[in-house]
């Protein structure tokens, strides 16, 4: 039998290790943490086996996640999968503290009223009329650009240069400029227009698509409602899991490699190895030799990271605001909350911890560069108290109008990522999140690399999600398990892969731009636009 050593036990890492004993593999896993699951993991907040769970931050399923759900939807749970585990939002509330609150649905519409509605978070009323003409031609050039084009023309601009920020309006710049800051904790200014673009899409294609729910949430704390069922299936297929055991080093003899070093001085042999560590950590395991060999390797360490942590609120009350998310829409550190209670039905908060816990607000923050209302300096400069203290009155400031939703004496805890850690400058982050920056597309490997029996499992790997993501984190898995299968001979069904899908009516148009592409033409919308801004700024000056 052949032996594979997983090593990281996130959901890349997880994914591999199903997807390899599903077809006969004999697999270990290693990892840093007592817990597997990674960033997705569930934190409890003591030792006490009832105790409360706290996390990295709240885990969505938008429709177009292919890839989680099939493994969800393979992992026994109870009578069912733990797919049956999700539960469908309705609502996202957008809060400003400059204006009235507005309320998207999340559901599938089912009327002409409702479809026009699920518009309207994109072209709201109160966009200037050139900026609704000017968005739809930026998404029409996107949805008509050939693959080779967003590859290597769109991963080089900017979503900010895209969309020509700069010269539209304040409404658009705060309304789609900066609103995907608090999805991928990704400025606008550095991230790519390729990146952005398409994900915004997927998320719009998922309203609008009546197969498939819009977004789902779990129905309890991510370790129980996902990662500790998954963990119990892997191991009836004979997973063995090895926690508390960190991989820091691989040995190479130029060709393949031949063992990895792990915490206490072991080294453990395989026949095949799959790195599935975060960005931050893998570029730490390429040495010289591996560097030659695999040059896809080297350029890992030139991705770069940001921010994206959460923290949870314990309430004396149930504060249920929408159905769904909520995002706080000019907050200081690009805020996003879901309130849990609500969709905890699998989750008993009477049995765990205090008993005057009646509710869990959990908020995810997304700018740590921005100073704060409170302290005037940004997250990452504060201490962890100074943290928590600023997003919960940031919330209010925000929620709290002639209906206090949320007040100081409702507040029994909270739980902050434990990533983040203080030092004499302020926080050290020790999860971050991999960003995709303008022209990061190119120093994305792929998941099998040129070393005959190291495969990579992580959201760095170049997948078709290209977001850094449980998505793309499973996609990269079963990559890199397809890889191995390959190389061994193993018969019957690869692991699936999902391309991300764009509405066939545009397919036509794509056909046409690859032609205009390998001619070194640009695109139609290219032309268009820069005649307009050049018509645009004449007349200004004039």
């Amino acid at each position: 039998m052949t032996g594979v050593a997983v090593l990281g036990g996130g959901i890349g890492g997880l994914t591999a290790a199903h997807e390899l004993a599903e077809r006969g593999f004999d697999v270990t896993v290693f990892e840093v943490n007592d817990r597997f699951g990674g960033k997705a993991r569930s934190i409890p907040l003591s030792d006490d086996p009832g105790s409360l769970h706290g996390e990295h931050g709240f885990r969505f399923v938008p429709a177009f996640y292919r890839h989680v759900v099939d493994t969800m939807e393979r992992i026994p749970d109870g009578d069912g999968t733990v797919v049956d585990n999700l539960v469908e939002t309705d609502a996202t509330l957008i809060a400003s503290v400059g204006g009235p609150n507005q309320i998207a649905e999340t559901r599938t519409p089912d009327s002409v009223r409702g479809w026009l509605e699920a518009l309207r978070p994109a072209f709201a009323e109160d966009l200037p009329a050139d900026d609704v003409r000017f968005l739809l031609e930026r998404l029409l050039y996107l949805l008509t650009a050939c693959d080779r084009r967003r590859e290597e023309e769109l991963d080089d601009v900017s979503w900010w240069a895209f969309i020509d920020a700069e010269n539209r309006s304040p409404e658009l710049r705060d309304r789609l400029a900066f609103a995907t800051q608090s999805l991928v904790a990704l400025r606008p200014e550095v991230g790519s227009a390729r990146t952005i673009g398409t994900i915004y899409l997927q998320l719009l294609f998922g309203q609008l698509d009546p197969t498939r729910p819009t977004e789902r949430i779990l129905n309890a704390p991510t370790s129980e409602a996902w990662i500790d069922p998954w963990v119990r299936y892997l191991e009836s297929l004979g997973v063995d899991f090895r926690p508390n055991t960190p991989a820091t080093r691989l040995e190479f003899d130029g060709r393949r490699v031949t063992g990895a070093a792990v915490a206490g001085g072991e080294t453990i042999t395989a026949d095949e190895f799959v790195l599935a560590v975060p960005v931050e950590v893998a570029s730490e395991f390429v040495t010289p030799e591996l560097a030659r060999a695999a040059p896809e390797l080297d350029r890992i360490e030139r991705l770069q990271t940001a921010w994206m942590n959460g923290i949870q609120f314990f309430l004396s009350e149930d504060v249920e605001l929408t159905r769904g998310h909520q995002v706080y829409a000019d907050s200081s550190w690009a805020l996003t909350s879901i309130s849990q209670r609500q969709f905890w039905d699998a989750y008993d908060l009477d049995e765990r911890g205090p008993e005057e816990v009646a509710g869990v607000l959990s908020v995810i923050a997304s700018d740590w560069e921005t100073p704060g209302i409170l302290y005037d300096k940004p997250a990452r400069r504060c201490t962890r108290e100074q943290v928590a203290t600023e997003i919960w009155a940031q919330l209010k400031t925000h929620l709290n109008g002639p209906d206090e939703l949320l007040r100081d004496e409702m507040l029994l805890g909270r739980f902050l990522d434990p990533a983040l850690v203080e030092t004499e400058t302020g926080l050290e982050n020790r999860s971050p999140l991999l960003i995709n920056t303008v022209g990061s597309l190119r120093n994305r490997p792929p998941a099998d690399v040129a070393v005959e029996n190291l495969t990579l499992a992580s959201d760095y790997v170049r997948t078709n999600a290209d977001l850094a993501s449980m998505e793309s984190a499973n996609e990269a898995g079963r990559r890199a398990a397809n890889a191995i299968r390959d190389r061994h001979g193993v018969q019957g069904r690869r692991a699936a892969i999902w391309d991300l899908e764009d509405p066939v009516v545009f397919e036509p148009f794509k056909r046409q731009d690859r032609i205009r592409y390998r001619l070194g033409l640009p695109h139609p919308a290219d032309v268009t636009h820069s005649l307009r801004t050049v018509t645009r700024r004449l007349s200004e000056r004039v």
